[in-house]
């Protein structure tokens, strides 16, 4: 479920899969999974647009390898030196076949670092688009991910949404400002971030007082009651 807090160990036990980078593409499975942060030591320049309907995840750099280039002073690869894909190329051609119409948009989880060993599921997302732009030193990848419905249509195909992905600030202020606890019963486990006044009711997600942590069993209980 969107808006829930993991723990590392969590998040990877789920996906049954190591996550040792950002980008992973996970072939012959029907979804991707992209780790991001928007924090101040990010490595990575990641944002948010749209009020949280778009997110634009940059691409990854180069191996650091002992007695290479520095990674950040070089052109982020496309191919491997063996001539494969990297992650960037993989994620580009998902995005190439969306746009020319040949499958559809490729699912991708989306999980942000809120601090460390602790993570947000911010939902899934639709891959619409990719491209290669200047940082003003080299050339990075870009990609457009849109926020997706959490389940398939009728067809099967995941749906866009408007659904809202809470910005990171406003994630880090409530996480601080609740004490990392259900607000009802103080529980430290199985948190969500939840929506005070709920969107479909005109609810933001932009600003922390109408965001709260609630556990899943009053989370559930709340589902989109004004309380």
């Amino acid at each position: 479920m969107a808006n829930e807090i993991i723990s590392y160990n969590e998040m990877c036990r789920r996906e049954g899969v190591s996550l040792q980078r950002g980008m992973n593409s996970l072939e012959g499975r029907p979804h991707a999974i992209v780790l991001m942060s928007v924090r101040r030591d990010a490595k990575y320049r990641d944002r948010l647009e749209d009020n949280g309907e778009t997110l634009i995840y940059e691409g990854h750099d180069a191996p650091n390898e002992s007695g290479g280039p520095d990674p950040k002073a070089i052109d982020q690869p496309e191919f491997t030196p063996s001539g494969g894909l990297t992650e960037n190329g993989k994620f580009r051609l998902f995005a190439k076949d969306y746009v020319s119409k040949r499958r559809p948009a490729k699912v991708v989880r989306v999980y942000e670092k809120l601090r460390k060993g602790t993570w947000s599921y911010n939902g899934p997302f639709l891959l619409t688009d990719a491209w290669q732009e200047s940082d003003g030193t080299r050339t990075v990848f870009k990609f457009r991910l849109q926020a997706a419905a959490e389940a398939a249509s009728a067809s099967g195909e995941v749906e866009l949404s408007h659904r809202r992905v809470i910005p990171s600030t406003v994630m880090q202020e409530v996480f601080k400002r609740d004490g990392g606890k259900c607000v009802r019963c103080g529980a430290t486990t199985d948190l969500h971030f939840d929506h005070v006044l709920p969107y479909s009711k005109g609810g933001t997600s932009m600003v922390a007082e109408n965001v709260q942590l609630l556990c899943a069993k009053h989370n559930l209980q709340k589902r989109d009651r004004i309380e």
